[in-house]
């Protein structure tokens, strides 16, 4: 392997050579294995991007993309190709329109990753096959990529069929991210300043569902007990879990915290929860602005008005807060009024370099958030 291919492919190089090959736009939700190719598209062709809420939306639109005449490209992680089964299945295929998809493999047998990805990791091949998705693993020389390329474009054009790069861990090179404006406002909390006064205020008897990512991960860090359930992988759900624990748990408050990006991805769930008005539900969504686990990409939150959106699905209150003093109060008259309530923190991105992964094991977390729920 060459010194260049043994860096990775670069992400320019990897954008030049699909829009030399006439693909594009470009459309997905990131990874951190393919977050270099998101940023450079975000830096050099911003307008050939589309932040996608989820991986099933993105499919969508390349589909719609490609009605119009456009050859587009969808990129993913692979822990999210689940999302994609109906529209690469019942859309695509049956409209045969087809889509190029860069998948990542979180989770390649042989090479240690977090519990959520193994299972995914393993199937990952076995499934764009069983889809009818021709797949191969992303070329590690820009020459060779090229030739695969026009290889895919072949196939797409004979067939109809999407094709897939399966892209492993160190394919792509980093791409030097530019300093961006914050838009999030000077002098707000950390996700971790605010995760310590969320606990501060509630209920000590409130079971607390954490959403994937460094919002788990901070919670346990800080603040581990019994009645905390760490959601991993499964981005989008944790939510709807902490509603399926409250419809059933009685005479105890329940939180959900969550992410911008996690709540966007599962935006139906909000319908939902608004329409289970008796529940001790209090939905607290963290707002950075930014995909910070895969490396701090834009999500769509600084458009969405969440409160809006909460108050037309029947929640009962909402608060948009960005102190420390406002969290507070938001917290305890949420679970003193009762019903669900939305609670949105808009935080500042960034969050400590040191912080670790999970001690406990998943099922660990659930078995013991189980015990705690049955006291």
């Amino acid at each position: 392997m060459s010194t260049a291919a043994a860096a990775g492919l670069k992400p320019s190089a990897v954008v030049d050579l699909l829009h030399d090959r006439g693909f594009g736009p470009f459309t997905g939700v990131p990874c951190s294995f393919l977050g270099p190719v998101i940023t450079c598209l975000e830096a050099e062709h911003p307008q050939d991007y589309v932040i996608a809420a989820n991986e099933g939306e993105a499919v969508a639109i390349a589909a719609g993309a490609r009605l119009a005449g456009r050859r587009p490209v969808v990129i993913l992680q692979n822990s999210g190709l689940g999302n994609t089964v109906n529209p690469l299945t019942s859309l695509c295929h049956t409209l045969r329109l087809p889509v190029l998809l860069f998948v990542t493999w979180r989770g390649r047998p042989g090479n240690p990753d977090e519990p959520q990805h193994e299972l995914m990791g393993e199937i990952t091949p076995s499934l764009l096959t069983t889809m009818g998705i021709r797949n191969e693993l992303l070329p590690d020389d820009q020459a060779r990529l090229a030739e695969r390329l026009d290889a895919a474009d072949e196939h797409m054009t004979a067939t109809g069929l999407p094709f897939a790069f399966i892209v492993p861990k160190g394919a792509i090179a980093p791409y030097p991210k530019p300093a961006e404006p914050s838009t999030s406002g000077p002098g707000l909390m950390l996700r971790a300043a605010a995760i310590s006064e969320v606990v501060g205020a509630m209920d000590p008897r409130t079971l607390l569902v954490a959403t994937t990512g460094k919002t788990a991960r901070e919670l346990e860090r800080d603040f581990d007990r019994p009645e905390n359930l760490y959601v991993v992988g499964s981005m989008g759900c944790a939510s709807s879990v902490a509603l399926g624990v409250a419809l059933h748990t009685e005479g105890r408050p329940v939180a959900v915290l969550d992410g911008d990006g996690a709540a966007l991805m599962r935006l139906e769930a909000m319908a939902t929860i608004g329409r289970q008005r008796h529940t001790s539900l209090t939905h607290i969504l963290l707002d950075n602005e930014a995909y910070e686990s895969t490396g701090g990409q834009p999500t769509a939150s600084a458009g969405v008005d969440f409160c809006a959106i909460a108050t037309a699905c029947g929640y009962r209150a909402t608060y948009d807060v960005s102190d420390a003093d406002g969290l507070r109060d938001a917290v305890r008259r949420a679970q003193q009024d009762g019903g669900p309530q939305l609670i949105r923190v808009r935080i500042a991105p960034g969050s400590d370099p040191r912080l670790g992964r999970p001690a406990l094991r998943p099922p660990q977390s659930a078995t013991r958030f189980m015990e705690a729920v049955s006291r």
